[in-house]
């Protein structure tokens, strides 16, 4: 049971490290980064009895319905709900890179926890997989989700645009995902290259959120500017 839950934590923890460290300007408190992801975990009881609800009255009745409703739209649903009125709102959240943070914290506190349900299941010789797969697709569901909703707080003008985004991407991204490993016999030809897609698409937003962040601070303090110029 031990090798089971290391094997369940590890991954969620290894992501969460590398993008939190990503943060170059006023990194988040632990504890609050910690609290968010303890959030995503509890997520997983609520989303978990409402799919099998779903399933027992045979509500999802094509592979279509079952990844985008049951999978994508409630579980990044859910996601963006905390992240959108436990975190968008808080002090800490101060710079648009933080949006990455919290986004990738809440979606791994999901995944760690759906991981490790998983593995005492069907077995730790699946860990491997795992974390390259669903784990890793939920952290970048979080910095896309996350990417967006920083956006939105630090740019001026329509707001509810870079909101609504902040929801849908994930939701489509997700959706995809879960389509390919459900409804295709060859799905390891398919999803190896989305998921090469899905990396190369979220280090973009981590990337332009350090960008943005940079200018964030530029901006917050200009006599540093001049004193380093």
């Amino acid at each position: 049971m031990l090798g089971i839950l290391s094997a369940g934590v590890a991954p969620g923890l290894a992501l969460l490290s590398y993008f939190y460290l990503k943060d170059e300007y006023e990194p988040e408190p632990i504890s609050f980064v910690f609290r968010t992801f303890i959030y995503g975990a509890l997520l997983v009881f609520p989303i978990m009895f409402i799919q099998h609800v779903l399933e027992i009255e045979h509500l999802l009745k094509s592979d279509l319905f079952d990844a985008f409703l049951s999978s994508s739209l409630l579980e990044e649903f859910f996601k963006w709900f905390i992240l959108f009125y436990a975190v968008y709102q808080h002090v800490e959240f101060d710079e648009p890179f933080d949006g990455i943070v919290y986004g990738v914290a809440v979606s791994l506190g999901f995944a760690t926890v759906e991981n490790i349900f998983y593995l005492i299941a069907n077995g730790i010789e699946h860990a491997m997989t795992r974390a390259l797969l669903p784990v890793s697709s939920h952290a970048l569901f979080g910095v896309i989700m996350g990417f967006y909703l920083g956006k939105a707080k630090f740019t001026d003008g329509n707001k509810a645009k870079w909101i609504l985004f902040s929801l849908l991407l994930p939701i489509i991204l997700h959706g995809s995902y879960d389509f390919i490993l459900i409804s295709q016999e060859n799905w390891l030809l398919i999803i190896f290259p989305f998921m090469i897609f899905l990396w190369w698409f979220g280090l973009r937003k981590v990337k332009k959120a350090k960008i943005m962040s940079a200018n964030h601070f530029k901006e917050q303090y200009p006599v540093q500017k001049t004193l380093h110029s």
